[in-house]
């Protein structure tokens, strides 16, 4: 049995790790990467530290709008499976890739199996939200991370092939946290001290594209005067020139602007930060994993259950909300319900994958 794994962006090089992991034991694999990202601080880094296979294929998309990425994945998308002839693809997540594989498998009449299906933030003018629904209402097996997503689900009319497996990243997390131990270094190499800073993310396009809310979100880390560490996205970067914030930015004393880092030193620098500042749906999950206070900068979450447990807090680009939760915002230990499973997410697909193998056989 063949099984094609479409990935294209950071987050899903980091689920991919655990769940190919333990596919490769039962079944052949064979990786397709979009290009989605593709700097290398975003993409080929990830293939290096945590040994991550060889894409098989390297479609090479890069950036631009999202219906001509989106058309372009699927178009070559579509030349690979077409050869290949996989039993079944399989997606994460919600960028443009998710979309892409699942569409193009679809239509050649190939099941498809959805990783973090069910998720919803409710809110339609995220370009992820459309890739999650319309990748849910195609896929033949939903693996949801969380009870909420399956009731999300269900709420949709999606019952069969739905199944509750735990979060991929928390296996994720679990596996490489004491690997990630060997990148402390970067702590002495940047002069940080544990729990003395905060760390930052910014790459949404609802942030980064509009002058009124990045101005705002880093009028806030500058008048925090907590000491920020900011890896900056590519994208961020450009528009913080294009804003003419940058200036800004290497003038505050309090900011500390570095290139984006791998999984393994990120994770580092989020276990010992005081805070996390982010947009980030997977690193709202992480902070929440590692029992770090989450200050989220979106109105919406997919991930309510951070927020329902106390651990996370939605601020959207207000500069009076960001500062104060930067101040006040505590989350309290006895709340926390640990609701992302046991970290064998992995081995719960790949079983179900192995008791669907008849089934499988017959799709292609």
């Amino acid at each position: 049995m063949k099984v094609a794994t479409v990935v294209g962006a950071r987050p899903q090089f980091i689920k991919m790790v655990p769940v190919s992991r333990e596919l490769r034991k039962y079944f052949d694999e064979i990786v397709i990467h979009t290009g989605q990202h593709y700097d290398y601080e975003m993409s080929r880094i990830f293939f290096e530290e945590l040994k991550i296979p060889e894409p098989d294929y390297n479609l090479g998309v890069g950036s631009g709008s999202h219906g001509y990425q989106t058309g372009e994945m699927m178009k070559r998308i579509e030349k690979v499976l077409i050869k290949e002839k996989p039993n079944l693809v399989l997606v994460y997540g919600d960028t443009n890739s998710t979309l892409a594989g699942a569409l193009a498998a679809a239509k050649l009449h190939i099941k498809v199996a959805h990783i973090e299906a069910g998720l919803r933030s409710f809110d339609r003018k995220m370009p992820e939200e459309i890739n999650r629904v319309l990748t849910d209402h195609i896929s033949d097996y939903l693996f949801a991370p969380t009870e909420t997503a399956v009731k999300n689900l269900y709420k949709e009319g999606i019952r069969n092939g739905v199944y509750l497996t735990g979060d991929v990243m928390y296996d994720a997390l679990l596996s490489n946290i004491k690997v990630a131990q060997n990148k402390l270094r970067i702590l002495r190499d940047l002069g940080l001290k544990p729990k003395k800073y905060l760390v930052a993310t910014v790459h949404r396009a609802e942030n980064t594209d509009n002058k009124r809310n990045l101005k705002s979100i880093i009028e806030a880390f500058i008048e925090s005067d907590e000491l920020i560490v900011f890896p900056a996205h590519p994208r961020t970067l450009e528009y913080l020139k294009v804003y003419n914030l940058l200036k800004e930015i290497k003038e505050a004393e309090n900011i500390l602007l570095i290139k984006p880092v791998g999984y393994l030193e990120m994770l580092i620098l989020e276990k010992n930060a005081r805070k996390i500042i982010t947009d980030s749906g997977g690193i709202q999950k992480e902070a929440y994993f590692l029992k770090v206070p989450c200050i989220t900068l979106r109105e919406k979450t997919e991930w309510v259950e951070t927020v329902e447990d106390g651990w996370n807090i939605l601020v959207g680009a207000n500069k009076e909300k960001i500062i104060r939760a930067i101040k006040d915002f505590e989350p309290k230990e006895k709340t926390y319900t640990y609701k992302f499973g046991s970290g064998k997410a992995s081995k719960n697909i790949v079983k179900i994958l192995i008791e669907s193998e008849g089934d499988l056989n017959t799709s292609s």
